[in-house]
């Protein structure tokens, strides 16, 4: 029973979690049956897609909460909280959120309950889908507080488990609903709330470290790339050849074998020797030294600047900062024209005549490009900022100049830039997800990051209103003059995709210029580092 008391075994219960919480990213599979069942238009379907997106990126209240939860529980002699509070209580309001949204939307499917009007239609949507922001927050913001030293790969490791939920899911899907959205929509409501339920009391937060947590992160991020490999190639084995219910079976069997990795994992790290013990309230990655530079005097402004972030800043206290909005600034440009690639990739791919099998493949696999960019940036930039010094915000910069680029590969239209620039677009707007939330624990602190990236998400549906509804449909739309409204050729999408490069090349911009107005608060933080080794 010691075991079950580590870090790594919280770890190993929140990766758990993460892989059945991103039931949003499923909706294509039973937005059908809810447009017939329900009698929608498609711009009914839309809204009521429009508050899902809402509900899974506005998690201001789970932030909160977390905030709550922790705050009078913080982290005692005994290495975990303790009493009544910390992360289970977020998990277990996420569990309520989840069950009580789609078992609604579930029973309004079946006709269990009258045909809902629209607007409770959509409430039903953003509390399923808010249950997200819960698991989410919970999970990636225990793992920071117990990982300190290494927050961008425990981060890259949470949202990296998160964006392989969908494709794990659909996997349940094939296998277990036989492609009956309907039970889909009744198997969301359960699985999710079940697992949560169960292991919620796993997920604490410990204050004690080992001289290998280095060591065993890399175990987790070898098997979270062995699980992204197998489902990749499970994805293209089925979209290519079709698979049996028996092999559906088999493929899921291996599947649930290769999640318990992590488990071990736990079981080999609680074997190690407590060797370093991190002070209470303390994190490397907040507490920046008053140091003095040599050699290198910062202005002073840079000085104020550091002395406000230094310190656990609340939401209202980092909303005054400029930083939050050169964060937020940029993530509108990168979350929203990567999600509005990913919402508009099915009639990208038909208005230049691509099959449906290889659109099919094209919207199965970018939950691996999503999945490689949350986790590979999370990972890189812990390395980089560890052994090279480079400040997060240069990653994050680089990654929407690529992403620039791979915007203007979609709009060139020439053979297979769909899917090029699929990859490029895909791995970049997923390497924004884990960048951020680390980021924001180092420049506000760790107390109210729940609260503060919660609110900077916003950023990701705001975003793709903005450029899918208000640029890339309205260009579709005028330029469309086929039967039904519809658009064949490059030229359909070409004017969305270079104004979305400008977009994110802008991004691009802003977040350079985050990245020298920090940079003096990484010198600190990489001294602070070496200081107490």
């Amino acid at each position: 029973m010691e075991m079950l008391r580590s870090k790594w075994v919280a770890m190993a219960a929140s990766i758990w979690i993460q892989c059945a919480s991103g039931a949003s990213y499923t909706f294509g599979i039973y937005s059908a049956v809810l447009k017939s069942t329900q009698f929608y238009d498609q711009s009914t379907l839309d809204t009521v897609s429009v508050f899902k997106d809402i509900g899974a990126n506005a998690g201001v209240f789970s932030g909160l909460l977390y905030t709550y939860a922790t705050s009078n529980h913080r982290r005692g002699r005994g290495g975990s909280f303790g009493g009544a509070g910390g992360p289970w209580v977020v998990l277990a309001i996420g569990a309520i959120h989840c069950f009580a949204g789609y078992f609604l939307i579930w029973a309004s499917v079946t006709g269990l309950i009258g045909k809902p009007p629209v607007p409770l239609m959509c409430l039903f949507m953003f509390l399923a889908s808010q249950s997200q922001t819960f698991f989410n927050t919970a999970n990636v913001v225990s793992a920071v507080e117990n990982f300190a030293d290494y927050g961008g790969t425990a981060v890259g490791i949470m949202k990296g488990f998160l964006g392989l939920s969908g494709a794990i899911l659909i996997q349940l899907y094939e296998t277990v609903c036989a492609g009956n959205p309907a039970k889909f929509i009744l198997l969301l409501a359960v699985t999710p709330t079940l697992l949560s339920l169960l292991v919620m009391p796993l997920v604490r937060i410990y204050e004690t470290s080992t001289a290998d947590d280095k060591k065993h992160l890399n175990g987790l991020s070898a098997v979270s790339l062995i699980i992204a490999a197998y489902l990749m190639i499970v994805i293209i084995l089925k979209n290519t050849f079709g698979l049996s219910s028996w092999a559906n079976i088999v493929t899921l069997v291996c599947l649930l074998i290769l999640l318990a990795l992590p488990l071990l994992i736990a079981r080999r790290a609680h074997r190690d020797p407590m060797v370093k013990t991190v002070p209470p309230d303390y994190s490397p990655l907040i507490n920046s030294p008053k140091a003095t530079t040599t050699g290198d005097h910062s202005s002073e402004s840079d000085s104020q600047i550091e002395a406000g972030m230094s310190e656990n800043l609340n939401l209202l206290q980092a909303m005054k900062k400029l930083s939050f909005w050169l964060l937020f600034l940029a993530m509108i440009c990168g979350m929203g024209s990567g999600l509005s690639t990913i919402n508009n990739i099915r009639q990208i791919g038909e208005s230049l005549r691509y099959s449906s099998v290889e659109i099919n493949s094209l919207v199965a696999l970018w939950s691996i490009w999503n999945f490689l960019g949350r986790f590979g940036a999370g990972y890189a930039s812990d390395a980089l900022l560890h052994k090279k010094g480079w400040p997060r915000p240069l990653l994050m910069a680089a990654t929407l100049g690529t992403m620039t680029i791979g915007h203007l590969i979609i709009a060139s239209g020439f053979q297979g830039n769909l899917y090029v620039g699929s990859v490029i677009v895909g791995v970049c707007y997923g390497s924004q997800w884990s960048l951020m939330p680390t980021i924001t624990s180092e420049l506000f602190g760790v107390r109210h990051m729940g609260t503060i990236f919660n609110t900077i998400s916003v950023a990701s549906p705001i975003g793709s209103y903005i450029f899918s509804v208000r640029l890339i449909g309205y260009i579709y739309d005028k330029t469309a003059s086929g039967e039904g409204n519809t658009c064949y050729g490059s030229h359909c999408f070409r004017l969305s995709f270079v104004i979305m490069a400008s977009v994110a090349f802008f991004g691009f911009l802003v977040a350079t210029v985050l990245f020298f107005k920090t940079k003096t608060l990484y010198r600190q933080i990489l001294a602070k580092r070496l200081h107490h080794r």
